[in-house]
């Protein structure tokens, strides 16, 4: 009892607990043969990632050094402390990962997290990527720096996604998902290819939710670092916002750091880049010297989508004497899912008011039969007594053989995809379309962009490693429907006219 109340004592009386330091530099560490030394033989090739660990740590600066610090940061001098929080925009091939890979080793092995963890609580460095395939290849980094003499030893546990270390430190990758970042006590958070990570099917943004769900986990450890790298895309998310907010600001708690891929990686060579620049200047700017495209922008806005989004309905049944339309995407059953989305024309007191009402939507994701998925969609169709159904013009031999089977009329559509898109932008923004609760949907929307060719032509698709099939199937129906009453219209003008 008494070893007890005095243990309670000295837990409740003694002095707040000091942060964490390290016997040896992060510089130090790279010029060691016995530690990180490998992989860093040449100097001039990684000098200007020595100055951005030296910015990121606290570590004094040479006159060369502060003029990289400049050109990259549109900051005059580094803060004498470091940095806890930066967002690194780098071009391709500049040395991201390996980098991400150092800090990762140096944070889990040459600090000692344990005052700040209880009983059976380990510290986790958590490697975040777009895929799982990314992810690990910052983990093989990982595990080739632990295999030096200096750290042989160290690990007690290793899987696919984790290795866990004899100082309670866990090293893990991840992929980008809000979700799984809860509930762990995280001393480092490294983010790669932030600008890539995609909007899930419940519509939540990312980067943003991952952010958030990632700071509060850091929050009790003094120390704790959070690196967002990527190469960047268009000027949207966190990483834009970061750059808008922070780079230049010299009082600024986050660093952000632009370089291009030669000032990170002198030993890529220029013919390559020059190539790359001739072939699509707009693309190499983004990919090779750390740039924001503005060929890139957002279709549509999350506002614009939920605005005309009725809240909880998820599907409206067939109503007798409604008439109904139907398009959609279909799909070979091997990557892309085969959607289809239902709606009918809702006239206001005024001819003027029109508004396309969806009133169901279907997905079948990949893998699945195509045969098996028309059976399925022609008993939707049915029940809603529809004949016939519009369709991209993919596949469209099998798709239209299929669907005359069960009495369904295919009709190839006679816009592309990035037609349907622009011309149902304004019913969306004039809230002449009233869309289902359907998160994916809503997600697909938001994640579209419009990208500018050389020509001048707007072409608007999903993103790299996106999807937009759900988007695709209402979009088109938008339109059909839309072309349906503007068809009729002019019908009824004509033969007005004609009986006059």
């Amino acid at each position: 009892v008494k070893a007890t109340a005095g243990s309670h004592r000295s837990r409740t009386a003694r002095a707040p607990k000091a942060e964490p330091t390290a016997p040896i530099s992060i510089i130090a560490a790279c010029e060691d043969p016995q530690i990180f030394a490998p992989w860093f033989r040449d100097k001039e090739t990684w000098a200007a990632w020595f100055c951005f660990l030296k910015c990121m740590f606290g570590l004094p600066l040479d006159a060369a050094e502060l003029a990289i610090f400049q050109a990259c940061t549109g900051r005059s001098a580094p803060r004498p402390g470091g940095y806890l929080e930066c967002t690194l925009i780098c071009g391709r091939r500049g040395g991201k990962r390996l980098s991400l890979a150092l800090i990762s080793t140096y944070l889990a092995t040459f600090f000692d997290w344990s005052p700040f963890l209880t009983a059976g609580e380990r510290a986790t460095v958590s490697v975040i990527a777009a895929d799982r395939k990314q992810a690990s290849t910052i983990l093989r980094y990982v595990r080739g720096m632990l295999g030096v003499p200096l750290l042989t030893g160290l690990i007690t546990r290793e899987t696919t996604d984790t290795i866990d270390l004899a100082n309670q430190v866990s090293i893990e990758i991840q992929t980008a998902n809000f979700r799984t970042v809860r509930g762990k006590t995280i001393v480092a958070g490294l983010c790669d290819e932030l600008a890539f990570w995609q909007s899930d099917d419940l519509g939540a943004n990312p980067d943003v939710e991952i952010l958030n769900a990632l700071r509060p986990a850091m929050a009790t450890v003094p120390k704790a670092m959070l690196l967002k790298a990527s190469s960047p895309y268009s000027r949207k998310g966190a990483l834009w916002a970061d750059y808008r907010k922070y780079f230049g600001m010299d009082e600024s708690s986050v660093l952000v750091w632009q370089a291009a891929t030669r000032t990170m990686n002198p030993s890529v060579p220029q013919d390559f880049i020059d190539r790359a620049v001739e072939d699509d200047p707009a693309a190499a700017s983004a990919e090779y010297f750390g740039t924001f495209r503005t060929d890139v922008e957002g279709f549509v806005t999350r506002e614009a989508i939920e605005a005309v989004t009725s809240p909880g309905v998820l599907e409206r049944g067939f109503i007798t004497g409604q008439r109904y339309f139907a398009f959609t995407d279909p799909s070979g059953g091997s990557s892309d899912s085969m959607t289809l989305a239902i709606g009918h024309l809702e006239r206001g007191k005024i001819d003027s008011e029109k508004t396309v009402v969806l009133d169901a939507v279907r997905e079948r994701r990949a893998p699945f039969s195509p045969e098996q998925c028309v059976d399925e969609f022609v008993q939707v169709l049915q029940s809603y007594k529809i004949t016939a159904v519009t369709g991209d013009r993919y596949g469209s031999a099998w798709v239209s053989e299929r669907f005359r089977v069960h009495g369904i009329q295919y009709k190839p559509a006679e816009k592309a995809k990035s037609d349907l898109y622009k011309d149902t932008l304004p019913a969306i923004n004039s809230r002449q379309v009233d869309f289902l609760d359907h998160p994916r949907m809503l997600a697909q929307f938001v994640s579209l962009e419009r990208r500018t060719a050389r020509g001048g032509r707007d072409s608007i698709d999903h993103p790299p490693g996106g999807k937009d099939d759900v988007a695709n199937s209402v979009a088109g129906l938008c339109c059909l429907v839309r072309a349906d009453s503007n068809a009729t219209r002019t019908r009824f003008i004509r033969i007005n006219y004609m009986g006059r």
